[in-house]
């Protein structure tokens, strides 16, 4: 019988995200002029709201960035903060039309969540955190057996923590919320020992708490976690443009074209640079996403480049000074590499 109820379950799951995606998803959003955005509900870095309520992140500018692509306006997107347990149901439903929310590509989410993942935008893994004041001896996630750990449900993180205690024959206690500011409040309070989530996160999260100096990430990482935003399957068009805009940022940080210079390099002789930024002559590559010819020019103009989004929400621009590390380009030794556009 559960076999059976799973069975109809995830059938039914898959039958509403298809008939979501049935729809043309870019008409249904320039008829009400703007992107919903699925984003996380404040992880510093990745999609925060500041003072002032302006959402601020890396995932957050990929969502702009998109709607500058659709639009030719970065600000023409709306955002949706959600948990890990409703996010992929707001996706699945149409609440939202991408989901940009640190968010782990799997094959479970890839074929029956009935997700598409346009590409990886940040390489991650995950790893644990410690009060060194009240831990000073440990300097190793091996050491944590015994350990109660924070940890938010309904997520890989949750999984993968499972996996590495029993691949190590250690024990541990899970404190489980479904929350991250509840996650977050706990282990501030000193109710778990340790705190495991993908390492950027740790670094945001410890900005965040009383005393961020006593806090110590540990060196082990955990697992694969290659982070993107995802869209619902059964619209190629859409999926193309969220996919599309992806490799633009990052083609465009390959060829030097940035938010300051983009203008100037319109005029650019360099065939490359004129193919991306729609001046090469009778170009079709914008008109062929369903998107004006200068769709590049737009994004950049908007965000910047894949480097400069980096930069600004997590790199040496930010408070949590996260090195490229192999989130690098692919011609300096990272991981990041675009398709060519033409």
């Amino acid at each position: 019988m559960k076999h059976i109820i799973t069975g109809i379950l995830g059938a039914a799951a898959f039958g509403l995200a298809a008939s979501a995606a049935s729809a043309d998803t870019l008409d249904d959003i320039k008829a009400k002029g703007f992107v919903q955005c699925g984003v996380n509900t404040g992880l510093a870095g990745f999609s925060s709201p500041d003072d002032k309520g302006d959402w601020t992140g890396l995932d957050v500018d990929f969502c702009r960035a998109v709607a500058a692509a659709v639009f030719g306006d970065g600000t023409k997107v709306k955002f949706t903060p959600l948990s890990a347990k409703d996010r992929f149901t707001a996706l699945q439903s149409g609440e939202i039309d991408i989901l940009s929310r640190n968010t782990t590509w799997t094959i479970n989410r890839d074929t029956a969540l009935g997700l598409n993942f346009a590409g990886i935008t940040y390489y991650d893994g995950q790893g644990f955190m410690i009060n060194a004041a009240k831990l000073p001896g440990v300097n190793s996630a091996l050491q944590l057996s015994g350990a109660s750990v924070c940890v938010q449900s309904g997520t890989t993180t949750e999984l993968n923590l499972a996996d590495y205690f029993k691949a190590n024959n250690l024990e541990y206690n899970p404190v489980v919320f479904e929350k991250i500011e509840e996650v977050n409040a706990a282990y501030d309070s000193g109710r778990c020992d340790a705190y495991t989530t993908d390492q950027s996160g740790l670094y945001a999260i410890r900005l965040t708490l009383a005393s961020p100096a006593d806090h110590v990430v540990l060196p082990e990482i955990i697992s694969k976690e290659p982070l993107g935003p995802a869209v619902r399957q059964g619209d190629d068009k859409w999926f193309d443009i969220v996919k599309w805009t992806y490799f633009a940022l990052l083609n465009a940080e390959e060829l030097g074209v940035t938010k300051a210079n983009v203008e100037e390099m319109k005029n650019s002789a360099n065939p490359e640079i004129k193919r991306i930024l729609g001046t090469e002559a009778e170009t079709k590559i914008g008109t062929d996403l369903g998107l004006t010819n200068d769709w590049v020019v737009n994004i950049i103009k908007a965000t910047g480049n894949y480097g400069e989004i980096f930069e600004n929400n997590v790199g040496s621009g930010s408070p949590l000074k996260i090195s490229r590390g192999i989130n690098a380009l692919w011609t300096k030794g990272g991981l990041q590499y675009g398709p060519p556009i033409r």
